[in-house]
């Protein structure tokens, strides 16, 4: 594989790592960068095993994940991690005011054409890149958790975002085998996590109505739903019912949906009682009873096995058209 340019992630907590290893797996030689001592060491460490899992699902070889390993170093010094780098991506915690402190002090140390992008989950990059110089080269690129597995990138234009940063990121993305969006508007929740939290709030209110268990919303959602959803995405299904239909069905059921702009009541009845979830053994479900360690290793088995199908997930080979399209589209 031909040599790329360098990437400099700088934050090496989970999402870092799995970064790391798509970028390392596509040619990219990787500087990690985190203020903990240890952190970017430890980081490497995983995007190895990373690799490896990729490897083992059939989407690389063993040599090429240890090539890509073996492209990843670590860096305790900021201005060296970022000599070289043609892009610059930030995963520190999801904090305003560090981010953006960051983000300055990442601009003292970089050439204009550099690309910078924040990794963040929520908060809005034009508020990020506020106070940069040049504004017109930062954007989010939201990797989905695991971001070695996941091919969706949400890349968010900010207010100062040109279109030329957000095209040459989507280029890059799809050159990595991911399946990178342009969303045109900063708004809270980017695209797909509006989404996910409209799912989240109206299981919660099913649950909380006695309309069914959790047990039994999750299988709804996995068994059906989401079962299409890689290849049969919701406005793919109004097309092919007919929006008429569709315009009776949600004429009947969005009234009787729960619409309140806050979180059901269920929601916060288990968080003040300690039922936060998996580390507290309690949430929806009752993990003293269920092994989580089984579930995780589950859903990665069924996206190693998604990714070969959609063709995706690795970079493609010499010849070989980027990957998709609608996935893709800007």
């Amino acid at each position: 594989m031909a040599a790329r340019p360098q990437i400099t992630i700088v934050g090496a907590g989970l999402m870092g790592s799995g970064i790391a290893a798509s970028a390392a797996l596509a040619g990219h030689p990787v500087k990690l960068y985190d203020t903990a001592a240890g952190k970017a060491a430890n980081a490497a460490t995983a995007a190895a095993s990373h690799l490896r899992q990729l490897a083992a699902g059939g989407l690389a070889s063993e040599a090429e994940a240890a090539r890509a390993a073996a492209r990843i170093a670590c860096d305790a010094d900021l201005p060296h991690a970022l000599a070289g780098a043609f892009w610059v991506i930030e995963a520190i915690t999801e904090n305003l005011p560090a981010k953006q402190a960051l983000f300055r002090d990442i601009e003292r140390h970089i050439a204009p054409e550099v690309l910078l992008t924040s990794n963040t989950s929520g908060l809005r990059i034009s508020e990020i890149a506020a106070g940069l110089r040049h504004p017109e080269r930062a954007a989010t690129t939201h990797f989905w958790f695991p971001g070695h597995l996941v091919p969706l990138v949400e890349v968010v234009m900010g207010e100062g975002t040109r279109e030329e940063t957000a095209t040459e990121l989507r280029r890059v993305l799809l050159s990595w085998g991911k399946a990178p969006v342009i969303v045109r508007r900063d708004l809270p929740g980017q695209l797909a996590n509006r989404i996910l939290q409209a799912i989240i709030r109206e299981a919660s209110a099913i649950v909380d109505s006695g309309l069914a268990s959790a047990a039994d919303v999750d299988t709804s959602v996995k068994l059906g739903m989401g079962l299409r959803f890689p290849a049969w995405g919701p406005l793919e299904h109004v097309d092919t019912v007919g929006i008429d239909l569709c315009l009776s069905v949600q004429d009947t059921v969005l009234p009787s949906l729960y619409n309140e702009p806050r979180a059901t009541p269920l929601m916060r009845k288990l968080a003040d009682e300690g039922r936060k979830g998996v580390a507290a053994g309690q949430g929806f479900h009752d993990w003293t009873r269920r092994d989580h360690a089984a579930l995780v290793a589950e859903r990665d088995r069924f996206l190693l096995n998604a990714l070969r199908l959609l063709g995706l997930g690795r970079p493609p080979s010499a010849g070989e058209e980027a990957p998709a399209s609608d996935l893709a589209e800007a």
